[in-house]
């Protein structure tokens, strides 16, 4: 027993010392990386393969014996180089090849030798994973998709590509698969390649030089291997055809005034032979000026309106600001030179109308217009953006009507009173037009005969895609508000505001209200003096269709004749019919499309750009001519002095003849008709005293006119567009008022303008001297008072204007009439005696109302001593059969009121003709 006890104690020591021999396990890296060339053996890793083991130097446990690569995928081993230090390396089993397999994972572990020569227990480390790239042999050369490539080119150009050759590479790394370059190896050749392959020519080639090419091309991967057989290129030289239209001018010049000129009388297409089946040809003008119609930078929108046969009755709702008319004063404006101002509106502004200018009785008919450019609202969640609304100005907020735009659709709102109706009635009208968010001009018109509304857009006609019904609205007694660039929140907030800001640019906003227009007049007020014409539509071809827009900017054609379609587009004309257009150039640009049998597009033909060059037209010169000095008794201005009776208005223009040598001045001189589109009577100095001083116009003369006139204490203004008679007959009947003893002096100035102020004329002006004191004359017989005197002083004689001198002595005057005076009174009662009563013979004598020259040898003056005290009436008592019975002097003379006057008139004339020689009296 004691033997066995010490034998299992020496057994349990040599086993202690065993473990205490191998403690260790051996130590690698957790993680390799490695590369192998392909057709090699050897692995380079990072970092290298070495195991550590803590226990060495002790013989076999702290030695590396070996090391175990764990998958079967993995044709790699790793052998010991050196036990003692541990170093060890990866190898591959066998050749590795890169298109097969780029890369390698498995595991590896490092054991050691345990603690014997048997190797028994030996410790393994822990397992480190081993990443394995395959490196690339530039071993496979580039190869041609094709061995042959065809590729044609048209003579006497030079194009960027011909056509295109491909090679590739099947060798794995991006450095050996990819193709750097190409290179043409055929020698003395006229064409080039890229990187790419994309094959040109250098030159321009020839057809009858030489028809075909052929050249060699190779390639070359980034590892500089060349392809082992070179690719074949044909190109093919066609003759040269230029498909397009030929025969026309890139630039036509247009005299103003000769109206309409043919664009392209010699031009046709050129299909090279090709089988035409349809045609289409779009030539475009490009719009004059804002897009807003170009006749708008000529006329305002008023005034277009009466040239257009429009309505009367319009109320601008955007005026320019000035006087009365103030609402818009703080509302944004573009600058430029069209005769409406066109209003911005950021989503801040609005305007109030005052309830003195909102258009009354609009019933069941009535117009809206505008020019509206709109864009599409920004946000996600777009508000109603509104144009005009007539809304509660207070305690409710109902609108009764308005214009909007929502989500780019217009709409607009007319609701009913219950007094109409009390049933469901259209409220809402919906249009959804591309033109209402694109940015561009557009002429917007509401015609309204209720139920139906219809929306026109540059001429063209819209139904509503929506109708709404509502319930009509109550009857109240709550104020109105109109506005525009909003809408009046009166109601049902704590303080009244502004709300649903419109975010757009706004022109020529008017409301015609009891009248609606028909299309051809709201085309007219759209259209444009200024654009493109077809002639002799009737010879366009029975197959020929074709479209002009309203603008006339744009003319289609359609054809499947080519012939036709060549004598269609030879019709198309420039038109200016504008008096003075504005010079400069007008592009062109002609596009086309053609499709030929079986195919959908045969032939490519390229665009044209052309301009019309609109020469200078030969600007008038508006020359303004009368009396400049009068002089007239403060009493007589009670029954109003006409100002401008003896006016004239010419326009003329100058023509420069060649230059001479001898004089560099000649000139010609040519009266011309045209029209003017305002004229001003200004007062000078203080102005008129209201309720004392005035300018008057009587309506009567407005009759068959497109004139309008407006007056304040400052002068008169007379605009619309007119002739120049017209404007001549209306300012001579204009006349000047005072009621009371005034200045001595007053000063009027008159200016008129054509094309907004294009042109104006040279400023008139006539200065009015009044006395206001006459000596007294004692009269025998109380019905006879002495007769006043009127002096008028032209301008001094220049020969050059046709002027001539005219000059009334006054003090000559009074004792001449002081004189016959006296002789009347004796002489009166003899003739109320002896003279029968004769009506028929009846003597008139007055200054003429219209009298533009006067003859150097002869004096016209005005005489009438029987003119009675009750004829001194102040102006508040003139009554229409007065007023009658002067309009009446001017046409056939005027009849006496009694047997007394007319006896003593024709005595009178017969004495004056005695004192005065030559003089003539007139009515």
């Amino acid at each position: 027993m004691k033997r066995i006890s010490i034998l299992m104690l020496a057994l349990g020591l040599s086993c202690v010392r065993a473990h205490r021999v191998n403690k260790h396990k051996p130590w690698i890296e957790t993680s390799y990386h490695g590369i192998i060339t392909e057709n090699t053996d050897v692995v380079l890793l990072d970092p290298p393969l070495v195991a550590l083991d803590k226990d060495a130097p002790v013989p076999y446990a702290g030695e590396i014996c070996g090391f175990h690569v764990q998958g079967l995928s993995a044709p790699f081993v790793a052998v010991v180089l050196n036990s003692t230090s541990g170093e060890g390396q990866l190898r591959a089993r066998g050749p590795v090849d890169c298109e097969s397999h780029r890369d390698f994972t498995f595991i590896i572990q490092a054991h050691d030798c345990g603690t014997g020569p048997e190797g028994r227990g030996e410790k393994r480390s822990h397992k480190a994973a081993v990443h394995v790239q395959v490196g690339d042999v530039n071993e496979f050369p580039p190869v041609f998709g094709q061995l042959e490539y065809h590729g044609s080119v048209t003579e006497g150009k030079v194009f960027d590509s011909i056509l295109q050759v491909q090679a590739s590479d099947q060798d794995c790394s991006p450095q050996y698969s990819q193709i750097c370059n190409y290179q043409i190896t055929s020698h003395d050749t006229a064409f080039a390649i890229d990187r790419n392959g994309n094959i040109r020519n250098t030159e321009s080639l020839s057809f009858d030089q030489k028809s075909h090419y052929k050249i060699r091309v190779t390639a070359f991967d980034c590892g500089q291997k060349r392809a082992a057989l070179d690719a074949v290129v044909h190109i093919h030289v066609k003759p040269v055809c230029k498909p397009g239209w030929q025969g026309w001018n890139k630039l036509v010049d247009y005299e103003p005034g000769t109206g309409s000129k043919l664009l392209f009388p010699k031009m046709h297409l050129e299909t090279c032979e090709g089988s035409v089946s349809w045609i289409r040809t779009t030539v475009d003008l490009e719009s004059g000026g804002d897009g807003r119609g170009c006749d708008r930078q000529s006329y305002s929108e008023r005034s277009l309106q009466k040239l257009c046969g429009a309505s009367s009755g319009s109320t601008d709702l955007l005026p320019a600001p000035s006087g009365a008319f103030n609402w818009t004063a703080t509302l944004v404006t573009e600058s430029g030179r069209d005769s409406d101002l066109t209003y911005q509106f950021d989503g801040r502004q609005a305007a109030k109308i005052p309830d003195w200018a909102v258009p009354q009785n609009l019933t069941d008919q009535f117009t809206i217009t505008t020019w509206m450019k709109h864009g599409p609202s920004p946000g996600q969640r777009a508000e109603k953006e509104t144009l005009l609304c007539n809304s509660d100005k207070t305690e409710m907020n109902r609108h009764h009507y308005s214009l909007y735009v929502h989500n780019c659709r217009l709409v607009f709102l007319l609701r009913t009173d219950y007094t109409h109706t009390h049933s469901f009635r259209p409220a809402e009208f919906h249009w959804k037009l591309e033109q209402i968010c694109d940015k561009e001009w557009h002429y917007y018109v509401i015609s309204v005969d209720f139920p139906v509304v219809t929306l026109y857009v540059d001429g063209v006609t819209y139904d509503p895609y929506l109708v709404t019904d509502d319930w009509p609205i109550h009857s109240s007694q709550i104020d109105v508000q109109l506005t525009v660039g909003a809408c009046w929140q009166g109601g049902e907030v704590s303080k009244a505001k502004f709300t649903q800001y419109f975010r757009g640019s706004l022109s020529g906003l008017t409301i015609r209200p009891g009248k609606i227009e028909s299309q051809t007049i709201i085309s007219c007020l759209q259209a444009c003096k200024e654009g493109l014409d077809i002639t002799s539509l009737e010879s366009l071809g029975p197959r020929i269709k074709f479209h002009l827009n309203p603008a006339q900017s744009l003319v289609v054609m359609e054809g499947e004749d080519l012939e036709q379609m060549n004598g269609a587009l030879r019709k198309v004309s420039y038109i200016n019919s504008r008096q003075f257009p504005s010079m400069g150039a007008r592009h062109l640009r002609i596009s086309t499309a053609v499709q030929c049998f079986g195919e959908d597009v045969c032939i490519s033909v390229p665009d044209i750009e052309a301009a019309v060059m609109v020469m200078q037209p030969s600007e008038p010169r508006i020359t303004i001519t009368g009396v400049e000095h009068m002089t007239i008794p403060a009493s007589d201005l009670a029954l109003g002095l006409s100002l401008f009776r003896d006016l004239h208005i010419i326009s003329t223009v100058t023509k420069s003849d060649e230059p001479t040598n001898t004089d560099h001045r000649s000139v010609v001189l040519k009266e011309i008709t045209h029209n003017l589109d305002y004229c001003d009577i200004i007062v000078l100095g203080e102005e008129l005293k209201a309720g004392l001083e005035s300018l008057e116009l009587q309506h009567s003369a407005l009759l068959g006119k497109h004139l309008e006139y407006a007056n304040s204490s400052t002068g008169m203004s007379i605009y619309g567009v007119d002739s120049i008679s017209h404007y001549t007959e209306v300012i001579r009947q204009v006349r000047y008022q005072s009621r009371q003893a005034v200045d001595s002096v007053r000063t009027f100035r008159l200016t008129c303008s054509e094309l907004n102020g294009r042109y104006t004329s040279d400023q008139y002006t006539l200065q009015v001297n009044i006395l206001h004191s006459e000596e007294a004359v004692e009269h025998v017989n109380h019905d006879m008072v002495p007769p006043k005197y009127m002096q008028i002083i032209h301008p001094t004689v220049i020969e050059s204007n046709n002027y001539y001198s005219f000059v009334v002595p006054a003090v000559a005057t009074a004792v001449v009439v002081v004189c016959i005076a006296a002789l009347l009174v004796v002489l009166l009662g003899v003739y109320r005696l002896n003279q029968p009563l004769n009506k028929d013979n009846i003597h008139t004598h007055t200054l003429p109302e219209k009298q533009a020259y006067f003859d150097s040898s002869s004096l016209s003056i005005t005489v009438n001593p029987l003119e009675s005290i009750q004829e001194l009436q102040s102006a508040e008592e003139v009554t229409e059969e007065e007023e009658d019975e002067e309009d009446e002097c001017g046409l056939s003379g005027t009849e006496s009121d009694s047997d007394e006057e007319e006896d003593t008139t024709s005595f009178i004339h017969h004495q004056t003709r005695i004192q005065w020689g030559k003089a003539t009296l007139h009515c």
